[in-house]
């Protein structure tokens, strides 16, 4: 029978996870900065790489608890701010005389802080209320249903992360409707995207119940913001 608590040390693939996660977060606040068309609804081009965060965010619950989730969502805020922070002191640093390039630079990479800050507090409270849902119905369901945890999990999650980003992005700059159509847009796109990797998500579950043979119940759960030692 799988160990019910968090094991002391990390396994490899724990690590493997988390450094896809970490990626995953960083690649899609880069290419978020393109805008593209999709059967006619505009979402940035992150969508493509940004639910996968989820998707691995549920594995790490689901398999290693909510605890030790926690420490991988704060650790990807922190590489996310440290990538945010060299890439805006990249682009102040004096280009060369010869590189033309320094406009397409500003233009790709330099976001405004209203939008990294929208963007910073999206993800954290998208990503802990997702893993703390998610460690909840865990309980609830006796560990029964993985697709419902993931699923429902993710649809509140998702609906935060999009409202408290566009909210804080756009407020005062787009009319409400719009606002709202775009929260329920791309909270419709991810939470779908979810549901259609479901399998994918089964599968890697099942791996790493197996091969770390954990499979974490946190009855005494509590919520906290911040790691601590749970």
């Amino acid at each position: 029978m799988p160990r019910t608590t968090a094991p002391t040390r990390h396994s490899s693939w724990f690590l493997l996870v988390t450094a896809l996660f970490v990626t995953c977060l960083i690649v899609s606040n880069i290419t978020a900065v393109k805008l593209i068309d999709v059967g006619g609804l505009v979402l940035p081009a992150a969508v493509i790489v940004f639910p996968l965060s989820y998707i691995l965010g549920d594995v790490l619950t689901e398999v290693y608890g909510f605890a030790r989730a926690r420490q991988v969502i704060w650790l990807g805020f922190l590489c996310n701010l440290l990538a945010v922070a060299a890439i805006a002191v990249a682009g102040a640093l004096p280009a060369a005389g010869f590189w033309d390039g320094q406009d397409a630079f500003d233009r790709i990479l330099g976001a405004t802080p209203r939008i990294l800050a929208a963007s910073f507090a999206a993800y954290l409270v998208g990503e802990l209320v997702n893993s703390y849902v998610l460690a909840r119905l865990k309980l609830a369901t006796e560990g029964r249903h993985l697709w419902l945890r993931t699923i429902g999990s993710t649809l509140i999650g998702q609906l935060l992360d999009s409202a408290v980003f566009i909210t804080l992005a756009f407020a005062g700059i787009m009319p409400v409707e719009a606002l709202a159509t775009a929260v329920v847009t791309q909270w419709l796109v991810k939470s779908a995207y979810e549901a259609l990797a479901t399998p994918l998500t089964y599968a890697a579950v099942g791996f790493l119940k197996r091969v770390d043979d954990v499979d974490v119940y946190e009855r005494d759960l509590h919520f906290k913001v911040f790691p601590t030692a749970d």
